[in-house]
């Protein structure tokens, strides 16, 4: 999306308004009516589901692909892991609603259509010194995405989800009704909305706080921690700073088990700019994007490749600070298109979930051994300090700790996982609803207490579970 502003209109206290923050040129796609199915899968290309598959812009179309389906799922820019924005009879892909409608540079107050991506806001708004205060691992994320999964990112601990900086947001209920959602108006709805995986209705557009930054670095520092009580310690000691997160080696065994390397983050003032930015605080962003440009053969993955690349990164990572760019530190797999072709044709599943702090310490032990001792390391394994739980019955959070990993789509690994989804409900955690792929309903009812409030909710508002998933159905939501 290409946006011109007049820079002169962007001061302090200015309202940037709809027309000063325009596309300068969106072809209006034409609503696919009738046509053939595709192939449609999440980010984890597991599962792959034949989906008819249709385009809205802006409020009238959406209402009328709402009235003309029976059934059907709204889908951003297609990240989320798993099945939760698949509908076989109807997807609707928003991302051609994403228009920039206005920005208050007083309040920091953006408001824009759903289908906004986050790399746009970033595009726009870094250089005039603004930054998403929730931002999850990716950038390529639409607005009307990260509000139904209710994201988090490397601040939870401080700052909550992505929801906790939402001021209002507009839906398209079942019922043909556009709704103005907030704290104040129709809250309910507004909570169930974030995390609720687009199950109460479409969003239209939304309003939400961006955070003020001096610059487009933030100062990193590096720890490293020998094992996972000290990884651990080391996070929540780093829970002072804006930003913290751990990449954590799931195949250390014994008296490794769980070591990791913490890291730390804060935005760099003004006043701390090395020399050689002096007057220079943003600079251009974008830049050439490195891709996999096809998918790797199934076997690259195993345990001795994914064992030498642990050791390598541990060896790497060495204490210190640095200063980093906004766009490595947030988002580092960003920089390489298509990453996920690296798991093969077969795809891959996350495995992410949240357990309390009081069982954190044995749970995560549990699992980093079940894991280890399958020889089924994560490449990509992060460990990140939760705060307080979202305002939404499905949002994902809790107080505690969070463990992300990534397996290839085999059939020995949805099997461990099975495993570890029990581990997790025995030890009262819960799984991310936007990165599951293959979860039962038992681990659904066990993690999630509010789950009866979000289907009263649904039975109020969409009584016919006019908005549905392939993971909706599947975990009888």
């Amino acid at each position: 999306m290409t946006v011109m502003a007049r820079p002169a209109e962007v001061g302090p206290r200015a309202v940037v308004s709809a027309p000063e923050l325009a596309p300068a040129s969106i072809v209006k796609p034409k609503r696919i009516y009738g046509a053939r199915p595709m192939m449609l899968s999440g980010w984890g290309r597991f599962p792959r589901v034949s989906c008819r598959v249709l385009e809205a812009r802006g409020e009238e179309e959406v209402i009328a692909t709402i009235a003309e389906n029976r059934s059907l799922i709204a889908r951003g820019a297609g990240r989320s892991y798993g099945d939760a924005a698949l509908n076989r009879g109807a997807t609707l892909v928003m991302t051609a609603s994403n228009r920039i409608l206005d920005f208050n540079s007083g309040s920091g107050l953006l408001t824009c259509e759903a289908g906004v991506t986050l790399a746009e806001i970033a595009d726009i708004f870094v250089p005039r010194g603004w930054f998403p205060v929730v931002t999850p691992g990716t950038k390529f994320v639409t607005v009307g995405g990260a509000i139904a999964s209710d994201v988090h990112g490397k601040n939870h601990h401080r700052d909550g989800c992505f929801g906790a900086h939402l001021a209002y947001l507009d839906l398209a209920l079942a019922d043909g009704r556009t709704l103005r959602c907030s704290p104040t108006e129709n809250a309910d709805l507004f909570r169930a909305t974030q995390g609720g995986m687009g199950l109460t209705g479409v969003i239209l557009r939304a309003a939400f706080r961006l955070r003020a930054i001096e610059t487009d670095l933030v100062r990193q520092e590096t720890i490293r921690a020998e094992n996972l009580a000290e990884s651990m310690a080391r996070l929540k000691e780093a829970s002072i700073a804006n930003y913290s997160v751990a990449w954590i080696d799931c195949l250390a065994r014994g008296g490794r088990l769980g070591r990791s390397l913490v890291y730390r983050g804060e935005h760099v003032a003004l006043d701390d700019l090395p020399k050689e930015r002096k007057g220079r605080p943003y600079l251009p962003r974008g830049g050439r994007m490195r891709s996999v440009p096809f998918d790797f053969p199934g076997a690259t993955l195993n345990r001795f490749t994914v064992a030498a690349f642990n050791e390598l990164y541990y060896a790497r990572g060495r204490p210190g600070t640095a200063l980093v760019p906004l766009d490595p530190y947030f988002y580092p797999l960003d920089a390489i298109a298509h990453w996920n072709r690296i798991y093969g044709r077969a795809g891959f599943v996350q495995h992410q979930s949240v357990l309390p702090e009081e069982a954190s310490r044995h749970g995560l032990e549990t699992m980093l051994s079940l894991i280890s001792a399958r020889d089924a390391g994560s490449l990509l394994a992060v460990l990140k300090l939760c705060g307080a739980e979202g305002a939404g019955p499905l949002s994902f959070p809790m107080r505690g700790f969070t463990l992300a990993l990534d397996f290839p789509g085999t059939t020995a690994n949805l099997s461990l996982l099975l495993e570890l989804d029990a581990i997790v409900a025995d030890h009262g955690g819960r799984l991310y609803l936007a990165k599951d792929a293959r979860a039962g309903i038992a681990v659904m009812e066990r993690g999630y207490p509010r789950l009866r409030d979000f289907a009263r909710l649904r039975d109020r508002f969409d009584p016919k579970r006019h908005f549905a998933s392939v993971q909706s159905e599947r975990l009888g939501l």
